[in-house]
């Protein structure tokens, strides 16, 4: 098995992780954010000592590649091109919106079978970069910002249980009444969790161009709305 550095800025926490054989041996993590200039290349600062000091062989760094804030993203992102410049190793890119599932897979086993995971990142007004996912995360609808309205999920909820978590969904829930609706709390990207994401990618060989590799910034995505309420020039 391998060794790889993760690193995740893509919201207000920053955090930093190395996991080893599919286990996480050292994590550092900062709720209080944004501090990402401040913490982050402390962080991985001491997740390489560690690592030297151990005399554990450093196979690939990863990083959470959006969507997500545009300074975080690319405080992380330089580290991580830093750390694979350094140290000779191939980057990895784990997309943010699929990580955020990683926790409800592990830590909500009472979720239904049926389930689909809906993860979201808070953007302005009532606007969220979400994605659709089964619970092998295969996904069923790609990443695209949305307007919540009590119509946006309605083709998931008519068929069955859809969870809605991550830095978006708070706002949601007094739009998504649908009774197949389940919202899960305190669910935040981290570090930690892109051991199973990142060493999937490795052993695939699914690595990224160091040099030309480029984050998904919110910016980037235009929302999904009504069409008597999108002009064609608008942007985020």
């Amino acid at each position: 098995m391998s060794c790889i550095l993760h690193i995740e800025t893509s919201t207000e926490v920053c955090s930093v992780a190395v996991s080893q054989d599919g286990g996480v041996i050292f994590e550092q993590a900062d709720r209080e954010g944004p501090n990402h200039a401040t913490v982050c290349g402390v962080y991985v600062q001491e997740a390489l000592s560690f690592i030297d000091s151990h005399a554990i062989p450093l196979d690939a760094v990863a990083v959470s590649q959006g969507p997500g804030s545009y300074t975080g993203l690319r405080i992380g992102v330089s580290m991580a091109k830093g750390v694979c410049y350094g140290y000779g190793v191939p980057l990895l890119a784990v997309p943010t919106l699929k990580l955020l599932c990683v926790a409800p897979l592990l830590y909500h086993e009472e979720l239904p079978d049926e389930a689909l995971f809906v993860p979201m990142i808070d953007a302005r007004r009532m606007e969220v970069y979400a994605a659709v996912f089964d619970r092998s995360l295969r996904e069923v609808r790609p990443t695209q910002a949305d307007i919540v309205t009590a119509d946006t999920y309605a083709e998931y909820l008519a068929k069955g249980p859809v969870c809605f978590f991550g830095g978006g969904a708070a706002k949601c829930k007094d739009v998504i009444n649908h009774p197949n609706a389940i919202f899960l709390d305190g669910i935040v990207p981290m570090a930690k969790y892109m051991g199973p994401l990142a060493g999937r990618a490795l052993a695939e060989g699914k690595t990224e161009d160091v040099a030309y590799f480029e984050p998904f910034y919110l910016k980037e995505f235009v929302p999904t709305r009504p069409k008597d309420l999108l002009h064609p020039q608008q942007n985020i």
